[in-house]
């Protein structure tokens, strides 16, 4: 998934003119919320070092950097804050604590699973940090799966660039990350919704089933 704050042909620009410290900074600043599309600043990156404008092993250290180091800031703030905002969130759309705390639950049965895949996914390299602070997940766990995971996204995004923008353009590798982005984002969200509603719907057909069966003893009063 991509954003339109900024376009694609802006992000090309500003690498061409700042190099190596818009690649950094550009990861870093998405990892912390703002709307930047992490796969078109790599992609960029990757394009120019193809180019050899750039050098490619400076491109991969400064994209993994970036998001490591966001990465640890997005913990950091879920562990300290993330809780209490999380929960002012759910009063706001009329979210029950049990739900959210059954939420929490889950996601730290996964966390190393969604801090490392989400890399792959716009929304999931924004918020699954945070998520992993809140859910208390050990840090020196969020550290392996953190910096595992922002070095193998930053290789093969600018990996991909490199090699394929020798024969493909650079805006057509853009529209390939943006569609793969929405597809990953469509496999991730089923992952976390259906066994949501698989559980959702076994515990109402177990309370069905709970108050259609009346006890002996309830038939002897």
């Amino acid at each position: 998934m991509s954003f339109d704050f900024i376009s694609p042909e802006a992000i090309e620009q500003i690498a061409q003119q700042y190099g190596y410290w818009a690649i950094f900074f550009g990861i870093l600043l998405e990892n912390l919320g703002l709307p930047i599309p992490g796969e078109t600043v790599t992609l960029a990156g990757g394009f120019l070092a193809g180019s050899d404008q750039l050098n490619y092993w400076w491109v991969v250290g400064d994209a993994a950097l970036g998001a490591t180091i966001g990465g640890n800031i997005g913990y950091w703030i879920g562990r300290y804050g993330g809780w209490a905002l999380l929960l002012n969130l759910g009063k706001l759309f009329r979210i029950k604590e049990a739900q959210i705390e059954e939420l929490k639950r889950q996601f730290g049965e996964n966390a190393g699973k969604a801090v490392f895949l989400g890399r792959f996914v716009a929304l999931l390299r924004i918020f699954a940090s945070p998520l992993a602070g809140i859910a208390e997940m050990p840090y020196w766990k969020f550290t392996l799966y953190n910096t595992i995971g922002a070095l193998t996204w930053a290789t093969v995004m600018v990996s991909l660039a490199y090699f394929a923008g020798q024969i493909v353009p650079l805006e057509k590798l853009f529209t390939l990350a943006s569609q793969f982005g929405i597809v990953a984002f469509l496999l991730v969200a089923a992952w976390v919704v259906v066994p949501l509603w698989l559980e959702s719907r076994k515990s109402k057909q177990l309370i069905s089933e709970g108050t259609a069966i009346v006890p002996d003893e309830a038939k002897e009063d």
